[in-house]
Parts: structure tokens; sequence; C-alpha cells
């Protein structure tokens, strides 16, 4: 409890001395840059860098911010877990591998983070150690580890050029390979298309976790790796694939929030469609409007699952969402969390998501674009408006009155104040952050239809909802063919594809063991190296152990084969 208690202080202060460092960087224009060598090899240098400006300063405050609230929370969500300092440790080896990658500009410090957020990522997916766990840790490493071998690809690459400074050699060599190996990096990391099977598989760790790692840290590593090198994205004309990519994994995920009933996974698919958003924007060479919908995004994403991680609790970590009862009456403070998360992601008016992702949506409208870009976008915002709807009303209105003595048990005051600085973030962080962020005076000239249109389209998705809700109706009735319903239920079928893709390298992997490793290189390498050499040692520490014995005997060897040779030639 007393370490618990230090982790959340620390990682407060820490949290809000980085974000006022990160203002003051900002109005000041400051950057520093830091290096260390300490490695040369073959005329490459290796060194660590520390890039300190105000957006990797204020991306460590908001981390170490939500990263303190998740200790705090999670010292009374998981008070009868016996391996609780366990957890803890590994969360604060995720917060440090996660701070590695955000200061460090260098492809080989860069690697550091990047890998053990990949290692931590696969501890703490597996932390409850049974098959479903094992099995969705497995499918998150090993899809992780594509994104690895893209950064290893370039590491390798750049060591002609003699550093792994890419930011020096942006404008001066042919990076088109390198730039594709940074997309295939950010993109595993982030879970776009077709690697997004893992992340809903990642739901298997606790709740605690998937408010850290699905909010602000993991899934934003890709996003955040593609802002600071985005200028080689742009020379080589990666952002129109990019592009494309986002925009599908935002239908995706919207479509399969849909047809989703597990809360966990709900959120999970929204987190997916919020990455692309990200990913989008990204393409369009908006790095700022990008950034600030991350950090928007990770306040109100912490503050979602932290009240979904209670509902499942009070539930008796039960998670279909048709079996819940209205949250309004016997959780109305956990009801009110939810709700500020929910239609903050909704992008209601003056709460933080707005500030974000209606600014997101006029640029989209000024921009020249195809009417196809512009109709994913368009459908892509009614699908969120439609899924977190349907997830209020599920938890609103619902007829189930499935009830426990759980329920008399109020919140502890611990976990109470967890949610109500995460729900104070959730209101003042958008609009803070833009004041601070868009220091520019210019006015977005529009239309009404253009200026309304996000409206009308919130309004459309509530008529929507509301008849699905009173008529009874249900997105199954709609479509009769069981392949369809199949194939939107199962993420266009990623997660079949993803685990033969998986599978079958793995099957031949064990074959190359059996028959190299533990084979005939096992038979006529190592092991009859180790042979040769244990007897080899055997025999001389024989002679080192019994020296002046042993000289003797062999003296007297010596002389009867001397003897016996002379006796040999005078007979």
């Amino acid at each position: 409890m007393y370490y618990t208690f230090l982790f959340f202080f620390y990682l407060f202060i820490l949290g809000l001395m980085m974000i006022i460092f990160s203002m003051y960087f900002l109005l000041k224009n400051k950057l520093y840059f830091l290096e260390w060598e300490f490695m040369n090899l073959n005329s490459s240098e290796m060194k660590f860098i520390l890039l300190l400006d105000w957006m990797s300063l204020i991306f460590i405050g908001v981390v170490f911010l939500i990263s303190s609230m998740i200790f705090m929370f999670s010292q009374e969500y998981m008070n009868n877990d016996l391996s609780l300092n366990r957890f803890l440790l590994i969360l604060i080896l995720f917060v440090i591998s996660m701070m590695l990658m955000i200061i460090s500009p260098n492809l080989i410090s860069i690697l550091l983070g990047w890998d053990g957020l990949g290692m931590v990522s696969y501890c703490l997916v597996a932390y409850y150690q049974n098959k479903s766990s094992y099995n969705a840790s497995m499918l998150t490493v090993l899809m992780n580890r594509l994104g690895d071998i893209g950064l290893l690809m370039i590491i390798s690459i750049l060591m002609y050029y003699g550093s792994w400074n890419l930011l020096f050699y942006t404008k001066l060599f042919d990076f088109s390979l390198i730039t594709f190996f940074l997309l295939l990096a950010a993109m595993t990391k982030s879970a776009q298309i077709p690697f997004s099977s893992w992340l809903p598989a990642a739901m298997a760790a606790p709740t605690p976790v998937s408010a850290l790692v699905h909010s602000s840290t993991l899934v934003t590593a890709g996003v955040y790796l593609m802002i600071r090198f985005s200028e080689i994205l742009m020379v080589f004309h990666m952002n129109y694939y990019l592009m494309f990519f986002s925009n599908l994994t935002m239908i995706m995920s919207g479509v399969n929030a849909m047809y989703e009933y597990d809360l966990k996974k709900i959120i999970a698919f929204s987190t997916l469609s919020q990455l692309g958003l990200m990913m989008s924007i990204l393409s369009m060479n908006f790095l700022i409007l990008s950034f600030f919908h991350l950090i928007c995004h990770a306040m109100f994403k912490a503050l979602l699952f932290m009240c979904a991680g209670i509902v499942i609790h009070k539930f008796k970590n039960f998670q279909d969402i048709r079996m819940m009862s209205p949250l309004v009456k016997i959780l109305p403070y956990t009801f009110m969390c939810f709700n500020c998360a929910n239609l903050s992601l909704c992008g209601v008016p003056f709460l933080t998501g707005f500030y974000s992702k209606d600014l997101i949506m006029e640029i989209i409208l000024l921009n020249k674009f195809n009417m196809l870009n512009f109709f994913l976008f368009s459908f892509s915002i009614l699908l969120t408006l439609l899924y977190s709807l349907r997830l209020f009303f599920y938890l609103s209105f619902n007829k189930c009155k499935l009830m426990n003595l759980n329920f008399l048990q109020d919140n502890s005051i611990i976990m109470n104040f967890s949610m109500l600085m995460l729900f104070f973030f959730s209101i003042i962080m958008g609009s803070s952050l833009s004041w601070m962020v868009f220091s520019f005076y210019e006015i977005i000239y529009m239309n009404v239809i253009l200026k309304i249109l996000i409206y009308l389209i919130l309004l459309f998705s509530v008529i929507i909802i509301i008849l699905f809700m009173n008529l009874k109706l249900n997105l199954y009735l709609l479509i009769k063919m069981n392949f369809l319903l199949l194939f939107f239920s199962q993420m266009w079928f990623l997660s079949l594809i993803n685990l033969l893709i998986i599978k079958y390298p793995l099957y031949m992997s064990l074959f190359l063991s059996k028959i190299l490793d533990k084979g005939w290189n096992e038979i006529y390498g190592s092991e009859n190296l180790y042979n040769y050499l244990k007897f080899y040692f055997m025999f001389s520490e024989v002679f080192y152990f019994n020296l002046i014995k042993k000289f003797f005997m062999l003296l007297n060897l010596l002389m009867l084969i001397f003897f016996f040779y002379y006796m040999f030639i005078i007979i």
C-alpha cells in the first residue's frame, strides 16, 4: 500500500511538472537536443539521444498523469490479487519503456523502449495465466514483432550511413525502403489493417492495463513515431497508402463495434477507430492536429476503461452488456463518469473530444478530397456515434434485472478519486490544450450546411439507435446471410488470417529446430565440441592436481619406451 501511494505521488507530481515545462517550451519555442555517445562500431556512432520539446514533454506528462491514476485505481481494484506487487512493478517498467520511446529520436534508443513495450505488454496480457490469456499474449507479441523487424531492418540499412539519427538524413538519400519499414512498424504497433487483430485480443489483460495500454501508451506509439518522422513519409508519398489503410481501419472497427456485446471489446474497437482517425489526419500532414487528438483521446478513453472496469467488477466479471442492469440506479457516480467519457468520444460540444474531432471534421470538409475519402470519413464518424449511443442505451435503459448484493457496496474513495481526476481532465484538457497549442488567430469560414453536418449526423444516429431500441430491431435481423454476418462480426476474418500467418511459420520453426538445432547440428556441432573439450579438460585437470606424481609416472613411461626402442634396434 505504501509503495502504491509513493508511485502515485511521484508520477502525479512529475506529470504536472512535465506539462508546465511543455507550456514554457511551447511559449518560448525552445528545444533541447542532448547526445551521449557510448560506443563506436565500424565508424558507426551509437548514441543515446534526448529530444526535449513541447510535444515530447506534454506526452510524457499525460502518460505520467494517467499512470498515477491507474496505480491508485489498481490498489483497490486488484486488492485481492496475490500478485499485486508484480503487477505494479510491470506497470512501472511499462511507463519507463514508454518514456524511453518518447524522448528518443535515435533509432537505437527508440528500439530500447519499443522492445520494452512489446515485452512488458506480453507479460501484462498473459497476467491471468489461463489459456485465452496465453493465446492473446502470443498473438500480441508475434504481431508486434513485425514492427520490431521493421525497425531492425532500418537500423541495418542506416549502418552504411554511419549514424542512426534518421532525422539528419531525411533529404540527403533515397529512403523509400526505410519509409516502407517505418510505416510497417507504425502500423503494427497502432494496429492498423491488416494488423488489427491483436488489439481486441489484448483485452484478456486486467482492466487497469487496458486503461493504460489502450489509451495513451502502447497503441499510440506508432502514431507518435510517424509524427516524429512524418517528413520522410511525405517525401516518398507513402501518406496515400497510410490514408487508405487508416480509413479501412475506421470502417472495420466501427462496424465490428456495432456487432459486439462484450463491454471491453466495444471500447477496444472504439480505440481502434480513433487510431485510424489519428493516422488518417496524420497522412494529410496535419501533425499537430493528430497529436492534439492523441492527447485528448488518452484522457477520456482512460476514464472510459476505468468505468468499464468498475461495472465489470460489480457484475462479478460479467461483460455482456445485454445482461446488465441500468447503471443510473445502482452506480450513479460511475454512470456519470462513463457518460462524460462516452459523450466526449462522440464529440459532444464543449467536452474534450469536441475540440479535436470537430476541428478534424472541418479540416476534412475544407480540403480537396475525392468523394470516396469524404464518404469514408463521414461514415466512420456516423459509426462512432452509433456504437457509442448503442452502448449508452444498453447501460441506461436495459430491461434486464440482474442484481446482486455487491451493488450495495459503494466504490472506495480511492477509486472514486482516480475517476474524478480523469473526469476533471476529460473536461478541461481539450479547451486548455487547444488554446495553448493553436496559438494562431484564424477563423474557418464554412457555409451553414457544412457547419452543421456533424450535428445532423449526430441527430441521425440518435434517431437510428432509438428506433432500434424501441422497435426491438437488431443488426442481425437486417442481414440474413450468415456468411456476411460472420464476415462483419469477425473483423473481416483478420483474426483467422493472422492466426494462419502466425501458425504455419511457428510449425516450420519447430520442424527446423528438431532437424537442425536438435539434430545434425547438435550431434556434429555443439555436442561433439562439448564432448571433445570435456575430455581435454578432464585430461589436463588430472595433471594439474597431481603434477609431481604424474611427472615421475610419465618419466618412467618414457624411459620404458626408450628402453624397448633401443632393445628393438639392437636386436
